[in-house]
């Protein structure tokens, strides 16, 4: 599976159930993996000496409250509990609990959703522009930042990029993303040229774009939280700045630029209008601007009909 310390038998068994046979994506693996070490984590100390599968719903409950005290979302939670519930239902089918506590529970959340904070423009340049590019690993942690907010990238999929993901003819990247759907990505002109840049000093060499220092293996996710959590400091943006930061300034910029909803939900390979409907508060300001431009275009219309 993984080389991360291994779980209880019964998960690590569930875990390749989920690779093998429901041929889940490895994304959603790392996300079940994470959710059931955190949940088990959390229950050794509500309710010592009980495994998940044992674990009434009550104690559910007690996690669920420490979750929302903690600050995690509905939508989180929401998540979780799916994860624990294909678990559950895995133990019972193979017989190590009665039932699944879980079965047929559901996270009801109606508090409202906040909008994703966002960097403007000016603050985005000088992220870009506080990353310098004197020696290779300064051009490496540079280009990390502009593929970022440059492309809308994830940060797992920015780690997952290969060098052959580089399309130059039709310049754009072909991104794996979750599920393991693929997507094409245009690439900026000032992106690509340093990007070429990039590809010509390290030989055009087959393999992750984006590799650990001295090492052959892709960068990791702490690694490139960390290089854009440094830019940000040296821009002086006095808030705390994720790579889902720069993608969802990404997805910010374009749709203040009129780019349509359903594109914008291409270009971040979302499956349903839900996931980009939280850009839509970047269209508040431009409501005026809409009905002032469909009154134009019927007045021209009926210019032209005259």
């Amino acid at each position: 599976m993984s080389k991360q310390k291994a779980l209880h038998p019964l998960i690590e068994g569930y875990l390749l159930y989920l690779r093998d046979v429901s041929r889940k994506a490895a994304g959603t693996l790392r996300d079940v993996r994470c959710t059931l070490r955190r949940v088990s984590e959390s229950l050794a100390t509500l309710c010592p000496g009980v495994p998940l599968w044992k674990a009434e719903l009550k104690d559910y409950l007690r996690w669920i409250e420490l979750e929302r005290e903690h600050g995690h979302t509905g939508g989180t939670l929401a998540k979780n509990v799916s994860h624990l519930r294909g678990f559950l239902d895995y133990a019972w089918r193979c017989g190590r609990s009665d039932r699944n506590v879980l079965d047929g529970f559901t996270i009801q959340d109606k508090s409202p959703s906040c909008p994703p904070r966002v960097l403007t423009v000016a603050e985005a340049r000088r992220v870009v522009e506080a990353c310098p590019g004197q020696t290779s690993q300064e051009r490496r942690e540079r280009l990390m930042v502009l593929l970022l907010y440059g492309c809308g990238l994830r940060t797992q999929e920015l780690c997952e990029l290969r060098v052959q993901d580089v399309d130059t003819e039709h310049k754009q990247l072909q991104v794996h993303g979750k599920g393991d759907r693929e997507r094409a990505v245009p690439i900026p002109g000032g992106v690509l040229t340093e990007l070429l840049a990039y590809l010509l000093e390290r030989g055009w060499k087959r393999g992750p774009l984006l590799r650990q220092t001295g090492r052959r293996r892709p960068v990791g996710a702490h690694e490139v939280c960390d290089v854009v959590r440094r830019a940000a400091e040296r821009a002086a943006i006095g808030w705390k700045v994720t790579p889902k930061t720069l993608r969802h300034s990404y997805a910010t910029h374009l749709m203040d630029r009129g780019v349509g909803l359903a594109v914008i939900a291409r270009l971040l390979g979302h499956r349903t209008p839900t996931e980009t409907g939280v850009y839509l508060h970047a269209l508040k300001h431009r409501k005026r601007e809409a009905v002032d431009r469909l009154s134009r275009n019927q007045s021209h219309q009926e210019g032209a009909e005259e």
